[in-house]
């Protein structure tokens, strides 16, 4: 089983990407997608963009795991 998050393109060089999720940044590769932009959303995944997603369902993923860290304090 894969598991990727949805992060948010920051700024781009070359084919690395720093994006950022809840504050954090980190450095990505990007060769796998072509025409992204600052503010697109991608799914990150051991380091590499392998999915383009719209905003709305990022936002959605997000509530979704918060949910979860949420439902992991409690227990």
């Amino acid at each position: 089983m894969c598991l990727s998050i949805p992060v948010r393109i920051e700024s781009i060089e070359g084919s690395e990407a720093v994006v950022s999720i809840n504050g954090a940044t980190y450095k990505a590769g990007i060769h796998l997608i072509d025409n992204l932009k600052i503010g697109d959303y991608v799914l990150l995944h051991a380091g590499f963009a392998i999915q383009k997603i719209s905003d709305e369902e990022a936002r959605e993923t997000l509530e979704i795991i918060k949910q979860m860290n949420n439902v992991n304090r409690k227990l």
